[in-house]
């Protein structure tokens, strides 16, 4: 399986929260007294700063979005913690005077939004003269709208779209899809005049299926209502197919930071002593390694290598062959070890490292992954995010050896469930739901 290409300057947002944080940090140190403050009261500006852009969608700046929605978040932004730093200055009643809060947030509003809007215009010039950070696309339609927006593509070089081709609506979807595999498509622009329904659900499942982006070009006009999320380029409408919770900044952050207290937490207190004793166990009954890793597909298909405790004697169909109820090459410490799931407790090293992550779809073997690939529709829709050490699938009774096609339809099922539905509550349900299982046993755990 080829390797998915990620998006383009990935780290650029996350970089820039992290030069925002610090900025109202060091500000916050150089305004007021030093000898008044406390690292708690630094750790609260920090939380009210993410929660305020949490709210106003600070971070939400793509290539399309107009300089004027920046300073409309800029403002919304600086405004709300202002607030907060009001209120909290209130509360706690330290010797903060007003004068000096009002030059703090306006000097913090002052370098934050001058650094936001030199990034910002920078990319536009490296797009337009160093032909950087591009995206190949296609348009699908020869409507006015579709018309306008490759024109669009055309013209408008510093937003980074690279038209490759502009299709007709009634062009053979087969002969479009094939020529989006052949030149590395990133996005399709699909417009929705005069087409059908089963040619919209071949485009979906294409893009579904290939990590490619669907937009939808809406020249029907009950189309364009307030419940659907529009972007405009320039001035034409765009509706994104597709809408995950995970695909927000502040989402993210919150999952990879609830990964990371847990996994370091397990780690710390856990595996400390776990990791001697079952290594001790394992070796006493059979030869081989304590560990057994496995190459295995996570997000965007990218491989690495998944820790686990050996549970089997070493054999040469590991890697190729699933384990099945009463399979001769487990060994004794290995069946209570996978009957009680201690066996994927070396996965919290990959939570760690970021390849995985607490919940989320369970990840394959590699020569299982490519099988489940060519009988499962959007079964790469799975790995739009991390694969999980538990997830939906496996705590309600999809778990263990999967013995026909339903078997991993309703994986599926549970996955892309869980991709569309995400929130941090039902990580914590998932998680408590995979303790109870784990107390109390589960049929299909060998």
């Amino acid at each position: 399986m080829k390797k998915y290409i990620g998006r383009y300057s990935k780290y650029i947002r996350p970089l820039t929260i992290l030069f925002d944080v610090s900025v109202v940090n060091l500000l916050f140190y150089f305004f007021f007294d030093s000898h008044l403050l406390t690292v708690s009261e630094f750790l609260v500006i920090s939380l009210f700063w993410i929660v305020c852009s949490f709210i106003t969608s600070f971070y939400e700046v793509y290539r399309f979005t107009k300089l004027i929605q920046i300073a409309d978040k800029s403002l919304k932004q600086f405004g709300l913690f202002a607030v907060f730093s009001f209120a909290y200055v209130g509360f706690v009643s330290k010797s903060f005077s007003n004068i000096e809060l009002v030059k703090y947030l306006i000097s913090s509003f002052v370098i934050i939004v001058f650094v936001k809007y030199t990034i910002f215009n920078a990319l536009k010039l490296f797009r337009k003269y160093y032909k950087g950070n591009h995206r190949r696309v296609v348009v699908i339609g020869k409507d006015v709208l579709s018309n306008q927006l490759a024109n669009f593509f055309i013209k408008e070089t510093d937003y980074g779209y690279s038209l490759v081709n502009h299709f007709k609506n009634n062009d053979n979807v087969r002969d479009v899809i094939t020529y989006c595999s052949e030149n590395n498509i990133d996005e399709i622009y699909f417009s929705l005049e005069d087409t059908t329904n089963s040619e919209l659900n071949k485009y979906i499942n294409f893009a579904d299926n290939n990590f490619k982006t669907l937009k939808y070009i809406p020249t029907k006009t009950e189309m364009l209502s307030n419940a659907v999320n529009v972007h405009y380029y320039g001035f034409i409408p765009i509706i994104p197919s597709r809408k995950f919770p995970l695909q927000k900044p502040f989402n993210k952050f919150i999952k990879r930071t609830f990964d990371l207290i847990v996994s370091s937490l397990v780690i710390v207190f856990v595996l400390s002593w776990l990791v001697p004793l079952i290594g001790l166990l394992i070796k006493l009954e059979s030869k081989g390694p304590i560990f057994f890793n496995q190459i295995r597909n996570g997000l965007y298909y990218n491989e690495f290598n998944c820790f686990k405790f050996r549970s089997m004697y070493v054999n040469n169909e590991a890697h190729t062959i699933q384990a099945t109820k009463n399979d001769k090459r487990i060994t004794k410490i290995g069946k209570f070890l996978r009957k009680s799931s201690l066996d994927e407790m070396p996965q919290f090293f990959n939570v760690f490292l970021g390849d995985m992550s607490v919940c989320g779809p369970r990840p394959h073997m590699v020569s299982m992954t490519n099988q489940y690939e060519r009988v499962v529709t959007k079964f790469r829709l799975r790995h739009y995010i991390k694969p999980g050490i538990t997830g939906m699938a496996q705590t309600h009774g999809c778990r263990g050896e999967i013995e026909n096609r339903r078997d991993i339809i309703n994986r599926v099922k549970y996955d892309i469930f869980y991709l569309e539905n995400w929130t941090l509550l039902l990580d914590l349900k998932i998680v408590y739901l995979t303790v109870k299982n784990a107390v109390l046993g589960d049929k299909k755990a060998y």
